[in-house]
């Protein structure tokens, strides 16, 4: 088995750790599950913009590969090999920065969590697939009257609602029509993921959930099993953190997430491990549009990050930025939020500086 080489051109970070040596050490090795070291690297291979290069198959992954795992954790999160990792879901209540809803169009806080005993998505296969939906469906049917809502089985052509619990009563806040429901899908997985196997079967046990208010989401076997979201149309972060801490408590009562006590919740993709948490908003900057310079300076120092309007690789549209926790292993669910809290507290008051020197 060659050596695999990465592209002059990558800047992935698994190139940079993965040397002849180590490659040599590990290329005959497997989990339990038969995932190799290859197929965890196809991706990067494959496509030289890839930021971090490696894919995880299965929790045992990260113990299996560490050679490589570890030291690319340890600089992608700048946490050093060992440290625990702790977590805190409890209440929140910190003012909205921008009560007036000049700045804030939308807030989204999504956490990315595996089951224990499973192969991820990367390697799953469709019979472990299939069982993975039934519980996490299992497990949708037992969340309070206050996340009720419907099912989507991306399967179905049309799509057809499934009330969820199934003896949940409600009439909808918002009457959703069959055109709408398609915006609540996800669709299938990038050229990252596909080189990596993630839409292997598509769309073979994919689905949706949708809360009666929409305000929260699971999205089942994107890239991870599941992608659990809470959001809203304003900047009251505390509500929107709240009530995913409170799906959350729910949904580990009846479902065992794959964890370990350095990396916290393991995904399939190193950069999500830890909390997997990102808590974001979009935010509208006029001014501080026109000084990217500065507004880039601030979010580095404040441990977020800015991506474009529609997400990482695209443009800013209309001002609007999707600004983000930065870190995500070595600190609790808590802290991130108040990360943001604070980061974009202070991004409005700069804002708000700038327009009275206008």
């Amino acid at each position: 088995m060659n050596f695999p080489v990465f592209s002059k051109k990558s800047t992935a970070l698994a190139g940079k750790h993965l040397t002849e040596s180590v490659f040599s050490t590990l290329k005959e090795k497997k989990t339990p599950n038969g995932f190799s070291l290859p197929m965890a690297l196809a991706s990067g291979i494959k496509n030289h913009d890839s930021g971090i290069g490696i894919y995880a198959g299965d929790a045992e992954s990260y113990a299996v590969f560490s050679a490589v795992f570890s030291p690319l954790i340890e600089e992608y999160h700048g946490i050093p090999p060992g440290t625990p990792h702790g977590t805190d879901r409890s209440v929140v209540d910190l003012p909205n920065p921008d009560p007036r809803g000049q700045y804030i169009l939308s807030t989204r806080i999504r956490v990315a969590r595996n089951l224990a005993g499973y192969a991820f998505t990367p390697f799953i296969q469709r019979q472990q697939r299939r069982e993975v939906t039934r519980k996490i469906m299992s497990a949708l049917a037992s969340l309070p009257d206050s996340l009720a809502g419907i099912y989507l089985s991306m399967e179905q052509d049309p799509l057809s609602p499934v009330t969820m619990p199934p003896n949940a009563q409600f009439i909808p806040k918002k009457q959703l029509q069959p055109m709408d429901l398609h915006s609540f899908i996800f669709k299938k997985g990038d050229r990252f993921q596909e080189a990596a196997g993630i839409n292997r079967d598509w769309p073979d046990a994919r689905g949706c959930f949708i809360s009666q208010d929409t305000r929260f989401r699971v999205w089942i076997n994107e890239e991870d099993h599941l992608r659990i979201i809470s959001m809203d149309g304003h900047g009251d972060m505390s509500s929107t953190f709240n009530r995913l801490a409170i799906a959350l408590e729910n949904l580990e009562s009846t479902l065992k997430f794959a964890w370990n006590d350095t990396l916290g919740y393991l995904a399939a993709c190193p950069s999500n491990i830890g909390t997997g948490m990102r808590a974001g908003v979009h935010i509208c900057l006029p001014r501080l549009f026109h000084q990217q310079d500065l507004l880039h300076k601030e979010v580095r120092q404040l441990n977020l990050q800015v991506r474009g309007t529609q997400g990482e690789k695209t443009r800013v549209e209309k001002a609007v930025f999707d600004i983000s926790n930065e870190r995500r292993l070595g600190i609790t669910e808590r802290k991130c939020l108040v990360t943001l809290h604070r980061g974009i507290s202070r991004l409005i008051e700069l804002e708000q500086t700038l327009e009275r020197k206008k």
